[in-house]
C-alpha cells in the first residue's frame, strides 16, 4: 500500500503543476487590432553567423513598424560576419554595426558584445532576438513592442525551431513547447523566472537599473534567462503569445550538438532565485519519480486501481500540454507526449549528471 500512496502523492503533485500550466494553456490570446507604435531598437548579437544574416536580416528590415533601427553586433567573427553586415548597412540606414574585436571579447564572452549593442541603442524599448531567428510575420516587432507600457517593461516571447523530421527534431520541439509552457504560466501566475533570447524585450531602464548583467558577466550563458530572472517582477513583466509574433530558429542537426547546448542552458538555472529552483527542481522530480513508481506498481501491485491513477495523470498531462501544443503551432507532438515525457527526462538526468562531471563549453 505504501507504492500505492507514493504514486498517488506524486500524482498530486504532478496535478498541481498541470493545473499551474493551465494559466498558459487556456489563456486567451490578445487579438487587438491597434496597435501602439513605440520607437524600437531590435538587437541582434552575432558570432559566425554571415550565412543567417545574409538569409534572416531582409526578414527583419520588412518588419511592419514605422519606427525601429537594427544594431548588428559582430562578437569577434573569424568568418564574413562583419562583410555582410557592412552590405546591408550600405543599403539601409537604419542597420548600426557594433564591432567587438577579439582582445576586447575575451572576458566577456556575449554578454559583453551584448552591452555595447544596448549602449548603442537609441531607443529604450529594446527586442533582442538571434541570427539564425526569422519572425513569424512582417508583424512581429510591432506586436512585440506593443506589449510594452510604463508599468510592462518587459516582454516574454516564443521562440521555436522549425519543423525537421526526425525523433531529434521532435524532442527539440516538445522541450521547448514544455518550457514555454512553464515560463508563460509562472509569469501569469506573477512568478515569473525566464525568458528566451531568441525573442525576448525590455527597456534600457529596466537594464540600467538592474546595472546589466554585472552580477553573471563572468558566466558563459544567461544573458537572457539569468537577466529575466534577476528583474522579472508581477506587475513589470507581460507575455506574447500571437502565433505572429513568434520567431523560428534553425534547430541542431545531431544528438551531440543539441546536448552541448541543453548543457549550457541547464547550467545557469543553478543559479535561479531559491523559490524557482525549488520549484522547477520539484517538478522534475515529481515526473522522475512517476515513471518509476508507474512502473513498480504495475509490475508490484494489482493492475486496475494504479492504472486508474497513472491514465488519469496521462489524461490530464495530454489536456494541458496538448493545449499549449496547439496554441504554439506544434500539434504533431501530441500524438507522442508520454514517450517524449520521459525520453526528456532521462535526456535531463544524463546532462545533470555530465554537468556535475565537467564544465559544459561557452558560447562560441
Amino acid at each position: 500500500m505504501m507504492l500505492l500512496y507514493a504514486l498517488a502523492i506524486v500524482v498530486i503533485i504532478n496535478c498541481g503543476f498541470y493545473l499551474l500550466f493551465s494559466k498558459f494553456s487556456f489563456h486567451k490570446t490578445s487579438e487587438e487590432k491597434t496597435l501602439t507604435y513605440f520607437p524600437v531598437s531590435l538587437i541582434i548579437c552575432a558570432k559566425n553567423e554571415a550565412e543567417n544574416l545574409k538569409n534572416n536580416v531582409p526578414s527583419f528590415l520588412k518588419q511592419d513598424h514605422p519606427n525601429f533601427e537594427i544594431i548588428l553586433i559582430n562578437d569577434a567573427s573569424s568568418d564574413d560576419t562583419l562583410e555582410i553586415m557592412e552590405q546591408f548597412q550600405e543599403q539601409d540606414d537604419r542597420i548600426q554595426i557594433v564591432n567587438v574585436e577579439n582582445n576586447e571579447a575575451f572576458w566577456g564572452y556575449k554578454k559583453y558584445a551584448l552591452t555595447l549593442g544596448i549602449k548603442r541603442a537609441k531607443n529604450k524599448c529594446m527586442i533582442f532576438t538571434d541570427a539564425d531567428c526569422v519572425p513569424a510575420s512582417s508583424q512581429w516587432l510591432a506586436i512585440m513592442a506593443s506589449k510594452f507600457s510604463t508599468e510592462k517593461q518587459l516582454v516574454l516571447g516564443y521562440g521555436g525551431y522549425k519543423k525537421r523530421k526526425g525523433l531529434l527534431n521532435m524532442l527539440i520541439r516538445f522541450e521547448t513547447v514544455l518550457t514555454a509552457t512553464q515560463y508563460f504560466s509562472y509569469a501569469k501566475a506573477g512568478i515569473p523566472y525566464m525568458g528566451v533570447g531568441r525573442n525576448l524585450a525590455y527597456t534600457s531602464n529596466l537594464y540600467y537599473a538592474n546595472n546589466g548583467f554585472i552580477s553573471h558577466i563572468k558566466l558563459a550563458s544567461g544573458d537572457d534567462d539569468l537577466f529575466v530572472n534577476e528583474t522579472a517582477t508581477k506587475t513589470n513583466t507581460a507575455i506574447c503569445t500571437e502565433a505572429a509574433a513568434f520567431t523560428y530558429s534553425t534547430p541542431k542537426e545531431t544528438w551531440n550538438a543539441w546536448f552541448r547546448q541543453k548543457r549550457r542552458h541547464i547550467s545557469t538555472a543553478k543559479f535561479y532565485k531559491p523559490k524557482h529552483k525549488f520549484l522547477l527542481t520539484l517538478y522534475y522530480l515529481a515526473n522522475l519519480l512517476f515513471w518509476g513508481l508507474a512502473v513498480a506498481s504495475l509490475l508490484i501491485l494489482n493492475w486496475q486501481i494504479p492504472t486508474l491513477i497513472i491514465a488519469f495523470r496521462l489524461l490530464l498531462q495530454w489536456f494541458v500540454i496538448g493545449k499549449s501544443s496547439k496554441k504554439l503551432k506544434e500539434k504533431d507532438i501530441i500524438y507522442l507526449l508520454p514517450l517524449l515525457d520521459l525520453f526528456l527526462l532521462l535526456v535531463q538526468l544524463s546532462i545533470f549528471i555530465s554537468n556535475t562531471r565537467s564544465k559544459p563549453s561557452r558560447w562560441k
